[in-house]
């Protein structure tokens, strides 16, 4: 990282003066005529560029070249509880070996844990070149301890390039704890990953409030760590013949102790699994108060739907924030999501836009929603809901014939406005 280094620190006061009102971060200081710069600088270079000349120098950092030939593989980290593999790493899966095509690289999967061995088999029906196992009763629950010590003694041993991680409670704990020893990178929540021929990662994900698209790329470094939400990416084709092997890792037992000891697991009641959804009904801004609600819920039940929400809903106390769709909430990925009322702003849109099919319902035409959905319908809510109620509702008769007339907007294939 650059910094601002004083050449000339023996200065009078009209020069102490002079960079003091030039600098906005009141970074400067000048005792008995030596003149300090603070950690309160934040390397704007106002002062170098209009300061006194000969008393300031910009000093960068020398960065050492790493040689990336050494490190090898995409590996991605086996989330699970009790041996039961949480989805997200299928899906994480499927994305490694996409990367891994671009450079040739091998897929590794890093599964740690007790009794484990068995069912790291499982893993290579989804195209893995081959399973590391660190199979140990200290690894029964998750203890962040030991589990970076294996995390980084897998690093140790096989030096691979990039890891995937799931942004689950574990992996959010576990990834950033292992890149800090590593003195590398680590992007979170990523929406897209593509791999350079040169072996960079290139780790995009939604920044300043999702505003911007922001690119993370680690070159100085390796490995290249980042973790990604459930239902951001898909699981592959389970492979009929497999072609990976399961390696059976060891480690020393001074690195599993922890000073934290599990004395009991406490089982929280599972509430609304949102990410899992088949058929989403997602309520903004568009709903104008609670009571409202009760013909959205009329109407999500009848399709058979999971009613959820954009920030506001949470905000108004209408909803609990497992309901939540975007960048602060969940990811979902369903077979269908009716957005009411939605403007569609980044923040909703990345939680939501790799939905099978979207459908759209919002009185502004030119509302960004507009963009993603495959479907549209301009108009206000309060309008159109009712006789899509009254139409599911309307008994078949041989005039209506047998089958339930929808809007032309409604049933087409490309994304539109109608």
């Amino acid at each position: 990282m650059a910094g601002i280094k004083i050449i000339k620190e023996n200065v009078d006061q009209k020069t102490f003066e002079a960079l003091a009102e030039i600098c906005p971060f009141d970074a400067f200081s000048y005792e008995n005529a030596v003149l300090e710069v603070s950690s309160a600088c934040k390397v704007c270079k106002l002062c170098i560029k209009n300061g006194p000349a000969g008393v300031l120098v910009l000093e960068e950092e020398q960065r050492v070249a790493i040689d990336k030939s050494l490190y090898r593989g995409i590996t991605v980290y086996v989330d699970h509880i009790e041996g039961k593999i949480h989805p997200v790493t299928f899906e994480l899966i499927g994305k490694a070996r996409e990367l891994a095509a671009v450079i040739d690289h091998p897929v590794y999967a890093l599964f740690m844990g007790t009794n484990i061995s068995e069912k790291a088999d499982q893993l290579l029906s989804y195209g893995v070149d081959k399973v590391f196992v660190y199979d140990q009763p200290e690894l029964k629950h998750f203890v962040i301890e030991p589990y970076a010590n294996v995390l980084e003694d897998f690093i140790e041993k096989l030096k691979p390039s990039s890891i995937l991680v799931g942004a689950t409670n574990v992996g959010r704990s576990l990834a950033p704890r292992v890149a800090a020893r590593c003195h590398t990178g680590l992007t979170a929540d990523c929406t897209i990953l593509e791999m350079k021929e040169n072996t960079d990662l290139v780790q995009i994900r939604p920044a300043f409030g999702g505003n911007i698209m922001a690119q993370i790329v680690t070159q100085y470094s390796r490995p290249q760590f980042c973790t990604v939400r459930y239902k951001v990416f898909t699981a592959p084709e389970l492979v009929k013949e497999p072609w990976g092997s399961v390696e059976i890792m060891a480690i020393g037992k001074d690195k599993l102790i922890s000073a934290i000891e599990v004395l009991e697991v406490i089982k929280k009641e599972k509430g609304v699994d949102l990410s899992d959804a088949e058929t989403i009904v997602a309520v903004g801004r568009g709903v104008k108060c609670e009571k409202d609600l009760e013909m959205i819920y009329q109407f999500a039940q009848k399709i058979g739907a999971t009613v959820a929400c954009t920030r506001p809903g949470i905000e108004s106390g209408w909803f609990d924030a497992r309901l939540q769709i975007g960048l602060s909430g969940r990811t979902v990925k369903p077979k269908l999501i009716i957005a009411l009322g939605i403007s569609g702003a980044v923040q909703f849109a990345a939680g939501m836009q790799n939905s099978e099919y979207i459908i759209a319902i919002n009185n502004d035409s030119k509302a960004p929603i507009f963009n993603i959905a495959h479907c549209g319908m301009v108009g206000d809510l309060y309008e159109i809901l009712p006789e899509l109620l009254k139409m599911i509702d309307e008994p078949e008769t041989e005039e209506a014939g047998k089958t339930l007339v929808m809007p032309e907007a409604i049933k087409a294939p490309e994304r539109m406005v109608g």
